[in-house]
């Protein structure tokens, strides 16, 4: 008799908590427990059971791009001019900013009119050697002197490229410290460059999984707010990673991806694995994920995390319940 003034006291809170849109104030039949979890009805205790599911695979994962790069300077020198800014869809080749270049331009020329002359020299030499008129060591001087000039001509044009900053390859410029004015030295970082383009995720699979994954296969990368792409894995190591027992798997996103970018946090879902859950009615949990837990001749409520919903109208439980616990279900 206690038992059920119990049952009733619980019967009213779980109603209250959002389980059925039933009023309160209504006189309900005394709790039974059932051994079935089908449908009832009169207000029933379930049992919480477990269930064998067929689920693709769920892996955390962080989406990257394989061209993701900061520039830096090259050469010390005062920023002269900065072409780009944040956000700046640049192309490979494109001019990013330029370091003050004066002496570099004058060494150039330099370089340049040694280079002319030593070229004229060194075609006249030639032509006497032919003729005979010139000794073989005269000959040999003005080649290396030749060949001393043009390879000062290159090194002084490198110095002078290395005043242009320039983009490595197409992108996105995410990220701007060069300011005009500012001195820099060599190894200093002027801009960031990432190409957006394509996006990829790496995930690390189960050994007992892995065999039944090859690559070419389909996946689905969910990211926050719901946001699903296509994808499908490019690359897969050949080998299992005897210190986690997991196969490295690369994933490429195919359609959908505009919403998601490099750097997010994802869920990729591929393959399929068999697993036990933790299963009950689906009617025993309110709307706003609690259910009413009965133990010890009283009720508790309790903030449940669900997951796939299961046939027979029941879900899964991930968090917040073990087999064999028992929960208020209402009857609808």
């Amino acid at each position: 008799m206690v038992e059920n003034k119990g049952m009733r006291r619980a019967l009213l809170l779980f109603l209250t908590v959002g389980c059925s849109s039933r009023p309160a104030t209504r006189t309900a039949a005394p709790p039974t427990e059932t051994g079935s979890l089908g449908a009832v009805s009169s207000p029933t205790i379930a049992t919480a059971d477990t269930a064998t599911v067929q689920v693709p695979l769920a892996l955390p994962s962080q989406l990257y791009v394989e061209h993701d790069a900061t520039i830096y300077a090259r050469s010390a020198g005062i920023v002269e001019s900065v072409l780009v800014d944040l956000g700046s869809q640049v192309a490979a080749g494109q001019p990013l900013a330029r370091l003050e270049s004066a002496d570099q331009r004058i060494a150039l020329d330099q370089a340049q009119e040694k280079f002319d002359n030593t070229r004229q020299i060194v075609e006249r030499q030639r032509a006497l050697k032919t003729a005979g008129v010139v000794t073989t060591a005269d000959s040999e001087r003005v080649e290396s002197e030749h060949r001393e000039a043009l390879l000062g001509l290159r090194k002084a044009q490198r110095d002078y490229d290395l005043t242009r900053i320039v983009a490595p390859f197409t992108g996105v410029v995410t990220g701007r410290t060069a300011r005009i004015g500012r001195l820099v030295g060599s190894g200093d970082s002027l801009f960031r460059l990432t190409a957006l383009r394509p996006i990829l995720a790496v995930v690390h699979v189960p050994e007992s999984s892995a065999a039944g994954i090859a690559v070419g296969a389909e996946a689905a990368v969910v990211g926050q707010g719901g946001i699903t792409a296509k994808a499908r894995i490019i690359r897969a190591s050949p080998t299992i990673d005897p210190a986690s027992g997991t196969r490295e798997m690369i994933l490429q996103l195919t359609s959908g991806g505009p919403r998601l970018t490099p750097g997010a946090g994802v869920m990729v879902r591929l393959g399929s694995e068999r697993r036990q859950v933790v299963a009950i009615p689906r009617t025993a949990v309110a709307q706003d994920g609690y259910a009413m837990v009965w133990a010890d001749d009283r009720t508790t409520l309790r903030a449940l995390t669900l997951g796939t919903e299961l046939d027979g109208d029941r879900v899964e439980v991930v968090t917040g319940l073990a087999p064999g616990e028992k929960v208020l279900r209402n009857a609808q």
